[in-house]
């Protein structure tokens, strides 16, 4: 059994470790963490349980700055994280360890960059936090992880040592989207914080709580948007008609609405637009 599985290094259940968890090498494992793509409310919390979860088993944990941009930068693209590190971020929107799409890391020459820059760190294991692109992307690193370390070592990059001791990428996926898209799921990082937000809108044009609107009183109706299709799960309990233009076409050219559970039963409306 590999040191990393062995059962001298499993944690006890009051939540100490006998010690750190080793890798191949022998020395304690290190994992990046990285948010990547749009960012979502919640992803602070997700990186502040990775870390500190990290350091209570043993292991190292590192922020790859920027999403995959930082590791295909490599130097303070990649940094050593403390339990201090992440203190006092869950009331923090969007991401403290930075996000963002990298046109360099679709590329073959973009990833052996990455595979370099995270083995100088001895980094074999990941937690990546975002949506489907980035997901996706990372699993066709993980499948090309042992390709790389091929080139690597035929450059002179690493040597074979190195790449021996790190033989295949370990990843952790946590879907970071509002769009609450992963099949199996009850709901996926930021979706929750999107949907209050959605709720609050008749009642608020301001991130600063308001009275409800006097829109009732004046015998008023409002019309308002959601992003994709987020706006069907608060909307049909209150809203009268639901539009998407995700829907075809009719053919008179016009979009079909779909009924509200208000309306439950009765033919769709036709939207105007």
């Amino acid at each position: 059994m590999p040191a990393a599985m062995s059962s001298d290094t499993v944690p006890s259940p009051t939540g100490s470790s006998p010690g750190p968890i080793l890798g191949l090498d022998g020395e304690p494992l290190r994992i990046g963490v990285l948010t990547s793509g749009g960012d979502a409310q919640g992803m602070n919390a997700a990186v502040r349980a990775v870390v500190r979860t990290a350091i209570r088993l043993g292991a190292k944990p590192y922020a790859v700055m920027e999403g995959w941009a930082g590791a295909v930068a490599g130097g303070d693209g990649i940094r050593p994280l403390e339990w201090d590190s992440v203190g006092s971020i869950l009331q923090r929107g969007g991401t403290i360890i930075g996000t963002a799409r990298s046109a360099e890391f679709r590329e073959r020459a973009g990833q052996l960059a990455a595979a370099r820059n995270l083995l100088e760190h001895g980094i074999d294991r990941l937690v990546v936090i975002g949506g489907d692109g980035s997901l996706t992307g990372t699993n066709e690193f993980r499948k090309n992880w042992p390709s790389l370390l091929e080139e690597l070592v035929s450059s002179g990059d690493i040597s074979a040592e190195t790449a021996a001791a790190h033989p295949v990428l370990m990843v952790t996926g946590l879907v970071g989207s509002i769009d609450n898209d992963l099949v199996g799921a009850d709901m996926t990082i930021g979706t929750d914080s999107a949907l209050h937000r959605i709720l609050g809108g008749p009642s608020t044009t301001s991130p600063q709580p308001r009275p409800p609107t006097s829109a009732p009183s004046s015998w008023r109706s409002w019309a308002a948007t959601a992003a994709t299709w987020l706006s069907w799960r608060p909307w049909p309990g209150a809203a009268t008609t639901s539009w998407s233009p995700s829907f075809p076409r009719a053919r008179t050219g016009r979009r079909t609405c779909a009924p509200s559970s208000r309306r439950a039963g009765r033919p769709g409306a036709v939207s105007p637009w």
